[in-house]
């Protein structure tokens, strides 16, 4: 090496060597210079520079890509918390109204139509609470605007002259049918009808008056005695008018519409019988729609009821006492469907009563629940229409809502200073009038669109009208207008958690055992095989998963059920067993199969152990069973059997949580490092012992999460429960007996609810349950991971 480049490197290792140890240190950089003249690629130094700008440059673009990485995997995250929040936040606006409170204002106060026909006797208004009708005690029917007041039409009824009104009553609000008893012993039978047409392309309504018996009164007391107290039920085929005397007799007839070949009108027969011998002072007559049973009331609270399905033939069901001593009743009406009465009496207590089977089967009067009004005297009750809802008007001129099956209180509202003496509700139950005793109608509307709605309705126990005790029920809908709503979330609930526990019942072991094996026991190349065929499995479709356990492993079940239950017992027993013989082979045979292979030698075990069983489950059943092991447990047992029950859906949707169980856990048993196990068993310990005690805890954070996924999979999952549990809103935990989930609840019935309605917004939620059900378990379980993963990380 010539002095000059020695004197370069030395400047450029050593810029301040002193010049006198200048030849000491010749050999160290020789040797600093040959270290690094073989790693340069090249000797050319241009090559070796351009060779450190092109590294330079792809750490900057690896850099770059880490940056972008980073930010699009935290924006992805940010995102799925958003959308997470927007998904809380939407179901939550959709099912916030169903809380609001009930509103109420003022639209017009004027004085009474027509006051100079006299008092009035009834109020009523047509759907669109454009129009109302006012009957009064002169005999006239006045149809006015109920905006303003203005009369649309007076209209005199055929009452004989010299004759009067004595008594009057009011039929079923849709049928509407009113009915006048006169002081002859004769009544008035009236259908008011408005008719609805569009000329010029706006509403137009027309009240008119139809006399469905005829347009002349028709003699109910062949004595002529007054008709002190009266009540009509009717249809287009039959009307009943029940009404008392003044003599105190009680009195039914029963007209009848003939159809005939010669006169469209046809003809109508009667039939006039004494309900009962008695003579009492009765004030309050019912009777149901179907004009099957009447009910009676004397003024302090004697109520008696009568079956008239044979009208010549009448039945005295049940007598009893709905209030208590020196209590008399103001008010007594049929809630909407005819079932329910409702009574107001003098001590402010509004009550419920509707008919239920006692244990020989008869139908009687039973008290449901009360109503605690205020300390005011009830005037009237007016029922809603379609629904179980009723308004009260009192003395101190208040107007009070209540609705029967939520069993609340939604609305008190202050309509005059003066005792409101009448009220009627519109039949959407928007608007209501009410006319105080002062000689002013008031005309209020009413925003109550979700009135069935309470605590009580959707997590308690409801006493719902024809069930014998208070239930948890979901039944959305009927083909019936009167029908009561059961909208409890319990049972779907309850269904939920069931079809989610016996599926993990299934699943969990199998999925968790078999991660065991597979990670830790098995060879790599069996291990290589198996755990992707069974990932695999989570690609199918879940559809078609339910489809196949609806149509046809439920019908297999249902036929194999003993074989099914045998085979639970026997392929434990019958796997034990092949392991124990094989552990007593010799040891060349033991060695002939390669380590981490003895599982294939239980496939043709499973094999033979499920056919024998199916083989075997047609004699069981006829051996022990009687030949029908499903009559045996409904006579036997007292157990009820579904075909698509919960052991349909343990084995369907088991089937479709095990793949993601087994992979997260599997992985979680895979990940655990080597150095723990390899030190676990070089101080001594057996591998399962190093399994139990070093892997198995160690692994603990990722078991866990492969169970809590697989558990919020199994709650959240829909077609296979929807086909293959007969959706039966039941609350049975007999493994037997069917249910329905929240989600498969959602799923059948969104696509028929009516937007913005009570059923569509409860069926809200229930998803803003089950969305809030998923988060705070899955909360729940992530604080026990990470304090599984704090306690066993330092291993």
């Amino acid at each position: 090496m010539t002095s000059s480049r020695l004197k370069r490197l030395k400047t450029v290792y050593f810029p301040s060597t002193p010049a006198s140890v200048y030849p000491c240190h010749i050999s160290v950089i020789y040797l600093i210079y040959s270290f690094r003249m073989n790693n340069l690629p090249s000797t050319d130094n241009s090559a070796s520079l351009k060779d450190l700008s092109q590294n330079t440059l792809y750490q900057k673009h690896r850099m770059l890509k880490d940056v972008i990485a980073h930010r699009v995997v935290g924006f992805g995250g940010i995102g799925v918390i958003i959308a997470i929040v927007l998904i809380f936040f939407y179901l939550l606006m959709v099912v916030v109204p169903l809380f609001e409170s009930a509103d109420a204002k003022a639209v017009a106060d004027y004085q009474l139509p027509g006051i100079e026909n006299g008092d009035t006797l009834y109020l009523a208004m047509e759907e669109q609470a454009e129009v109302g009708s006012r009957f009064t005690q002169d005999g006239h029917v006045v149809f006015f605007s109920t905006l303003d007041g203005h009369i649309l039409k007076n209209e005199r009824l055929p009452i004989p002259p010299g004759v009067t009104i004595t008594s009057f009553a009011a039929g079923d609000p849709l049928d509407a049918y009113v009915v006048l008893g006169l002081s002859n012993g004769y009544a008035l039978v009236v259908h008011h009808v408005y008719d609805v047409t569009f000329p010029d392309d706006k509403r137009l309504i027309s009240p008119r008056l139809e006399y469905p018996l005829g347009q002349y009164p028709v003699v109910i007391d062949r004595e002529r005695h007054a008709l002190s107290g009266i009540a009509v039920q009717g249809n287009e085929e039959k009307t009943v008018v029940v009404a008392t005397t003044d003599d105190h007799r009680l009195l039914l007839s029963a007209f009848t519409r003939e159809e005939s070949l010669l006169d469209d009108n046809g003809s109508v027969s009667q039939e006039i019988i004494a309900l009962t011998g008695e003579k009492k002072e009765l004030t309050h007559f019912l009777i149901d729609k179907d004009q099957r049973i009447v009910y009676a009331s004397t003024q302090d609270g004697q109520l008696e009821s009568f079956n008239i399905s044979e009208i010549n033939e009448p039945v005295l069901i049940q007598r009893l006492r709905i209030t208590g001593q020196d209590i008399t009743i103001n008010e007594l009406k049929f809630l909407t469907g005819t079932i329910s009465i409702i009574a107001a009496d003098s001590k402010g207590i509004i009550s419920q009563w509707f008919p239920v089977r006692d244990e020989n089967n008869n139908e009687l009067l039973r008290h449901i629940r009360d109503f605690s009004h205020t300390d005011s005297t009830v005037t009237k009750i007016a029922p809603e229409y379609g629904r179980k809802g009723f308004l009260v008007a009192d003395k101190d001129g208040r107007m009070t809502i209540y609705h029967a099956t939520a069993h609340q209180k939604l609305l008190t509202a202050q309509v005059s200073s003066s005792a409101l003496t009448r009220l009627a509700v519109s039949p959407r139950a928007n608007a209501f009038l009410a006319e105080s005793d002062d000689g002013k109608l008031h005309f209020w509307q009413i925003d109550n669109e979700y009135p069935e709605i309470s605590w009580t309705s959707l997590w308690g126990k409801v006493w719902y009208e024809s069930h014998s005790e208070p239930e948890y029920l979901w039944q959305s809908s009927s083909a019936s207008n009167d029908f009561e709503p059961k909208l409890s979330l319990i049972p779907i609930s309850f269904g939920t958690i069931k079809a989610a526990f016996y599926a993990m019942l299934f699943a969990a072991p199998l999925a968790i055992l078999g991660a065991i094996f597979t990670a830790y026991f098995m060879t790599p190349r069996m291990r290589s095989a198996v755990k992707p065929s069974i990932e695999i499995m989570e690609a199918l479709p879940t559809v078609i998963l339910g489809f196949l356990a609806g149509l046809w492993l439920a019908p297999y079940i249902e036929v194999h059920l003993p074989g099914i239950f045998t085979l639970l017992v026997l392929l434990p027993v019958g796997i034990m067993l092949s392991a124990y013989i094989w552990m007593k082979m010799p040891s060349t045979i033991r060695h002939s199969v390669p380590e981490g292979w003895e599982a294939a030698l239980l496939i043709p075990v499973v094999i033979f152990i499920t056919w024998f069983s199916m083989t075997i489950s047609p004699v069981i059943e006829t051996s022990f069973f009687g030949g029908d092991v499903r009559k045996w447990l409904t006579n036997e047992m007292g157990i009820g059997f579904d075909q698509r029950n919960s052991l349909v859906v343990g084995l369907a949707m088991g089937f479709a949580v095990i793949p993601t169980i087994f992979s997260i856990a599997e992985d979680a048993i895979f990940g655990v490092p080597r150095h723990l196990t390899q030190g676990s068993l070089a101080l001594g310990a057996t591998p399962w012992q190093t399994m139990w005690r070093v892997v198995l805890l160690t692994a603990s954070p990722g078991i866990f999460s492969a169970l809590m996924i697989g558990f919020g999979r199994a709650v959240g999952e829909t077609m296979i429960v929807l086909m293959a549990t007969g959706n039966t809103p039941v609350m049975d935990f007999s493994i037997f007996s069917g249910m329905r989930t929240l989600s498969a609840n959602i799923a059948v019935e969104m696509p028929e609810a009516e937007v913005a309605s009570t059923h569509y917004r409860v069926l809200f939620l229930a998803a803003l349950v089950l969305f809030m059900f998923t988060f705070v378990f899955n909360t729940f379980a992530e604080i026990i991971r990470q304090r599984l993963r704090g306690k066993y990380s330092s291993l």
